[in-house]
């Protein structure tokens, strides 16, 4: 694990960390999203790269990391005379918001599993301490 749960708790964990600590997003994802929350519509890869300082293809493997966790949709736009583009709009804040929920109650309830496991395995006997006997010589 790149970190561990204890430094994310210790830390002072802003929204934003969320696209990190639960999705695993890097901090060009992070701007990318950010970038596209601050628009007053959809923005096109182009524009999106021009806002957050990166190269086209960077500002389209974010968009793509962020769409593939379902924190943005794209809109196909035609042109009059053949040809088109992809309009890239974050989604609702509340359905992410939703998706996150459901996402850490899942882990949660894995990881309540996986803690009974432990104790079944490690605990013994209910009662018992797991202290180590004294040498008795």
């Amino acid at each position: 694990m790149a970190d561990a749960i204890a430094e994310y708790l210790q830390r002072d964990l802003e929204c934003v960390d969320l696209l990190e600590c639960v999705h695993g997003m890097n901090g060009r994802d992070t701007a990318v999203f950010r970038a596209l929350t601050d628009a007053d519509g959809g923005l096109t890869v182009d524009a999106v790269a021009d806002r957050v300082g990166c190269e086209r293809s960077t500002a389209y493997r974010s968009i793509s990391r962020l769409a593939e966790a379902g924190f943005v949709a794209s809109e196909q736009v035609n042109y009059d005379h053949g040809g088109y583009y992809h309009v890239y709009r974050p989604r609702s804040s509340r359905e992410v918001a939703d998706d996150m929920r459901r996402l850490l109650n899942d882990w949660y309830a894995q990881v309540g599993r996986l803690v009974g496991e432990f104790d079944d395995r490690y605990g013994g006997p209910r009662g018992e301490t797991g202290s180590v006997p004294a040498d008795s010589s």
